[in-house]
């Protein structure tokens, strides 16, 4: 299968792939196990209303991903809250950058640092165990955790750069552009191809241009909560 009909569905051929111990599988829709990241998929809109339903056992607020296709749900157990209208770049060069900062690969150890920082700037869907879907590197001043960046889907062909996250009190020091840039490099020296996603009009989407990503398709994620628990 040819690299772009995946990106059509990152999420979905992660849980194929290289992610596929974190599957939990309701006919065709897949999820991450909630304590890792409450991402959804599918191949068949009109299958979701089922799945979600039994998702909805398991954690009360989630995602379904898609690029264009609208999936169904059951208003008696499931609230539609929103419909984030994303969009997804792909790398084409990686732009040369000179690293000035200390960059280090956080480890275990680092879990509950990355999880607060992550709350503090982007409260609301970072779980603890996303650190288990990919490598996080970060940059410490006085000792403190300032600046974030990881990765999350993963397939044999792409890696996801996501969690770019700074200190509010670090921020316009360049911190996010150095650690993007590395986070960039390290994937494409596991021989794979360099994505990420973010929301339509973030003025990061600029940053992510200067290093050399351009963007590609349009990504919704579509946020429910349930009503059961």
């Amino acid at each position: 299968m040819k690299i772009d009909d995946k990106l059509k569905n990152p999420v979905w051929y992660s849980l194929c792939e290289t992610h596929q111990k974190f599957v939990i599988n309701y006919d065709d829709v897949k999820f991450y196990d909630p304590k890792i990241c409450p991402f959804g998929a599918f191949t068949d809109g009109s299958k979701t209303a089922t799945a979600l339903n039994e998702y909805a056992k398991l954690t009360d607020k989630f995602f379904l991903v898609s690029e264009n296709e609208t999936p169904t749900y059951d208003s008696r157990f499931i609230t539609l809250d929103k419909k984030i209208e994303g969009c997804q770049m792909v790398l084409d060069n990686l732009v040369e950058l000179e690293i000035s900062e200390e960059i280090v690969q956080l480890t275990e150890n680092h879990v509950d640092e990355i999880y607060n920082l992550i709350w503090l700037v982007m409260p609301g869907y970072y779980k603890k165990r996303t650190f288990d879907m990919g490598k996080y590197f970060g940059v410490f001043k006085d000792n403190q955790l300032v600046a974030i960046t990881g990765q999350r889907m993963q397939t044999d062909d792409f890696i996801e750069v996501s969690a770019v996250v700074t200190h509010p009190n670090y921020t316009r020091k360049g911190l996010a552009k150095q650690l993007t840039h590395f986070v960039t490099q390290e994937i494409i020296k596991d021989g794979k191809h360099p994505i990420l996603h973010t929301t339509k009009g973030n003025p990061a989407i600029g940053l992510y241009e200067k290093l050399g990503y351009r963007l590609t398709r349009d990504m919704n994620w579509w946020y429910y909560h349930s009503t059961q628990i």
